[in-house]
């Protein structure tokens, strides 16, 4: 029997079925994405997949862009809020319903990701989970908004951990960086790293930038600034760029060691494949391993770029694994030899 997959972020909604008997458990054929904005509830989104898709599973792993627990999620950066126990009736989902954060998602998806599925961003990528006895692997993703968490692997058993550790607190590492927190404080009170590095964060850079510079910023968008960059048509979309790849390197150099994740950290979110290039010719590394007294720790710690285009399904297919009591492995790329 399928299980029925979801991951709902502020924007998308993504449905997908596994089959949890199968070594590549993600049944891409099945992959559908529709608008949140375009449903009144997470319910009528689910029914509209399962009509589509002629469906009717009776266990199901959604992960929600939010704090989950309890029986009340609440999407962080969309009004849904969803009631687990109606859900599971509404659903008929008779064998289950297991709700996960978003992040601890994209952990789980860190067993089943392939070599073709990522880019190494500076020193060799991680070992395979399950490589070693002991692993521990950081995910850190700039999408709608910042999501933070981590996949341990210890003796066989893997677990993801959950996190808002988007939401820490910025930390500025020189005088420009002290003058970009001043002006964001100015506008949003405290400034926690989301407010720099998601979609938002990057027009949010921009027009910081514009205002020391002491210009009216232009009205962007994300795409705006990452195309106008790309060009090098707009010296301050290359600037701000450039900027959001160092931030992003000094904060997950941080989650790194919040987690002791010394096995690798997992680059993936909405922004993660447009920045690919910045990231791997930019200052990403040298802010990732400018850590002081941990800075030589930090330079032996793989990197990479998340490239699958449904990381978050993946990882609530190796969650519906392991409820059915298997173990999630990498399955061989497509062509090769088994």
């Amino acid at each position: 029997m399928n299980t029925l997959l979801a991951d709902v972020g502020g924007t998308n909604v993504r449905f997908a079925l596994a089959d949890t008997a199968a070594r590549d458990p993600l049944l891409t054929a099945t992959i559908r994405r529709y608008r949140v904005a375009d449903f009144a509830d997470f319910s009528a989104a689910a029914r509209r997949y399962l009509t589509d898709q002629n469906a009717r599973p009776r266990h199901a792993v959604f992960a929600f862009a939010g704090p989950v627990g309890g029986d009340l999620v609440h999407i962080t950066n969309h009004p849904w809020s969803i009631d687990l126990s109606r859900l599971r009736a509404e659903l008929e989902l008779a064998d289950g319903l297991r709700a996960i954060n978003d992040f601890a998602a994209m952990s789980h998806a860190v067993c089943l990701l392939r070599d073709d599925d990522t880019a190494r961003i500076g020193v060799p990528a991680p070992a395979a989970v399950g490589a070693a006895a002991q692993q521990t692997f950081a995910v850190v993703g700039p999408g709608t908004g910042l999501g933070v968490g981590a996949l341990v692997a210890r003796e066989g058993h893997v677990d993801a951990l959950s996190s808002e550790g988007g939401h820490l607190s910025f930390a500025p590492r020189n005088e420009h960086e002290i003058d970009l927190l001043r002006r964001l404080a100015a506008r949003f009170g405290r400034v926690s790293n989301e407010r720099l590095l998601c979609g938002a964060g990057l027009v949010n850079l921009y027009s910081v930038l514009a205002e020391i510079d002491g210009v009216r910023p232009d009205v962007m968008q994300p795409e705006d600034i990452t195309a106008r960059a790309d060009a090098g048509s707009d010296p301050r979309s290359v600037r701000t760029v450039e900027l959001f790849c160092e931030l992003l390197g000094a904060v997950a150099g941080d989650v790194v060691l919040a987690f002791a994740a010394w096995d690798g950290v997992y680059l993936t979110g909405g922004l993660t494949p447009r920045l690919r290039p910045w990231l791997e010719r930019g200052a990403f590394r040298a802010r990732f391993e400018d850590k002081g007294r941990f800075a030589a720790r930090l330079a032996e710690v793989p990197t990479v770029a998340v490239l699958h285009a449904d990381a978050g399904l993946l990882g609530c297919a190796a969650r519906a694994v392991l409820d059915a009591g298997g173990r999630p492995q990498r399955a061989p790329v497509h062509g090769a030899g088994a």
